[in-house]
């Protein structure tokens, strides 16, 4: 039985395969993000590297969540 993702980290693969980035990388970028917000960050992620609605929210939510900002 394979295990499936669930909530934000659902979206994960298609992330990485559409954006070439892993999941690390793009937290780590919201991590050292001098923004704190969580709509801050969706915005600068879809202006500043081109990520859908979706996706940037997904990361952002994932990463917040689990306490993982810096």
């Amino acid at each position: 039985m394979t295990d499936t993702l669930k909530g934000p980290a659902s979206y994960f693969p298609s992330i990485e395969k559409k954006y070439g980035r892993s999941i690390a990388e793009w937290k780590d970028l919201i991590r050292t993000s001098p923004l704190t917000k969580h709509m801050e960050l969706v915005g600068w992620l879809k202006t500043e590297r081109g990520l859908g609605h979706g996706h940037a929210n997904a990361l952002v939510a994932h990463t917040l969540t689990k306490g993982e900002r810096g």
